[in-house]
């Protein structure tokens, strides 16, 4: 925004995002300090879970930061990317079979990303 600076929008999962916090942005490593909070053009005090934020953020460009990053405290358990995770899958309408080295596209709240089955553990 014009004058403002950059400012990332999202939703509050867990614990609160207040001004003053030093965020770290994953899988980006991009950390900076939130100088303020906003729901519908008011000034919050606090995000809570559930709240729908948009919040200003201390000299991070546009383009350091992606759709699909988390944000997260970065003096507690800092987010960080993954190269790999075990997950549940319910498999819904799906022709033919799923197994090792299927590659479907994971959509894991605004991140819509390509990822591959290394294997199937049950």
């Amino acid at each position: 925004i014009g004058g403002i600076g950059t400012v990332p929008v999202g939703r509050v999962e867990t614990g609160t995002i207040k001004a003053g916090m030093v965020v770290t942005f994953a899988p980006a490593g991009v950390t900076t300090e939130v100088k303020s909070v906003e729901m519908h053009h008011e000034q919050l005090t606090a995000g809570l879970p559930g709240d729908n934020v948009g919040f200003n953020v201390k000299n991070v460009s546009v383009k350091e930061i992606r759709r699909g990053n988390v944000a997260g405290d970065s003096k507690t358990d800092p987010p960080k990317g993954c190269e790999s995770f075990n997950a549940q899958v319910i498999v819904l309408n799906h022709p033919g079979q799923v197994g090792a080295g299927y590659a479907p596209v994971l959509d894991c709240h605004t991140a819509h990303i390509a990822c591959k089955f290394s294997e199937l553990l049950e």
